[in-house]
């Protein structure tokens, strides 16, 4: 609840402050005169902004196991089974965190965790990473995604989202109405017009773009933050550097795009990556391990 209501409050904070600046500079009055009021669009770009963000996330277990067919292993069946839901409590236990839903599907190698609240998680894991990996890489993964909940990632990353998502709508709107006035300077005619509508779209599209740079930024620290807290739940590091080692070597599964920055593997890229690339967490684990 902290931290939900810090990311709220910094985002109302800023909001306020972006309405102070264009009341003083008197941008409120050419928007205003498009017929956009700044006030009520900063209501609007909240609302907006998290609103889809939020309902991702309550959503996000029961998404999950149905565009992944995960079965949750209530009563486990194998030994595989049995061992995989005693880690999972083993390492919940650890992390000072309820038992999550544990669950296993059909797959290529990976693993994820979602869920709204850090007492009632999923943590899931493919058949493929348990067909290739020991089983100390495996509890390794496990590991990763548990420090993943514990950390309150799913929470954490909405809510940057969201704050994205509100300064899109906001500036581009504001930005959209400005360009508009300037537009029909000479016009007497009120309310938005054609310049308007096209200008918020693009700039849509762009602050769009570079807040998915902000937002996986913000996801490739947090896979680093996952691993180091997968090597104390494991009390070394060795075991999460060979999985990732592992994993480097292996074509991982493609999970859905709502989820690929909740899995251990994701997409290797630059700006827009989810996760790092595996030498780069393999060597912040090595380096962490020398300081310690």
């Amino acid at each position: 609840m902290k931290r939900i209501a810090l990311f709220v409050l910094t985002n109302v904070a800023v909001m306020v402050v972006l309405g102070i600046v264009t009341s003083l500079f008197g941008l409120n009055r050419f928007v205003g005169a498009n017929g956009v009021q700044v006030g009520t669009l900063m209501l609007y770009s909240l609302v907006v902004g998290f609103t889809g963000a939020i309902i991702s996330l309550l959503m996000s277990k029961s998404v999950a196991k149905m565009s992944m067919g995960v079965k949750i292993i209530n009563q486990p069946q194998s030994a595989d089974e049995a061992w995989i839901v005693e880690t999972v409590r083993r390492f919940a236990d650890k992390a000072g965190i309820g038992m999550p839903e544990v669950g296993i599907y059909e797959g290529e190698p990976n693993a994820f965790a979602t869920g709204a609240f850090k007492n009632s998680a999923l943590v899931a894991v493919s058949t493929g990473l348990l067909q290739g990996m020991t089983r100390e890489e495996v509890e390794a993964v496990i590991g990763h995604e548990v420090a993943h909940v514990a950390n309150g990632d799913m929470v954490t990353m909405t809510l940057i989202q969201g704050v994205m998502n509100t300064f899109v709508v906001f500036l581009s709107r504001l930005i959209g109405s400005l360009i508009d006035g300037f537009l029909r300077r000479d016009s007497n005619s009120s309310g938005p017009g054609i310049g308007y509508y096209v200008s918020t779209v693009v700039l849509d599209i762009l602050f769009g773009f570079l807040a998915g740079i902000i937002v996986a930024w913000f996801s490739r620290q947090r896979e680093f933050r996952a691993d180091a807290g997968a090597a104390q739940l494991m009390g070394q590091p060795q075991s999460m550097t060979r999985a990732l080692q592992r994993l480097g070597g292996m074509h991982a599964g493609e999970l859905p795009k709502t989820m690929q920055a909740l899995g251990i593997t994701g997409h290797i890229g630059k700006l827009f990556a989810s996760h790092p690339p595996i030498e780069e967490r393999i060597a912040a684990l090595q380096a962490r391990a020398g300081q310690g």
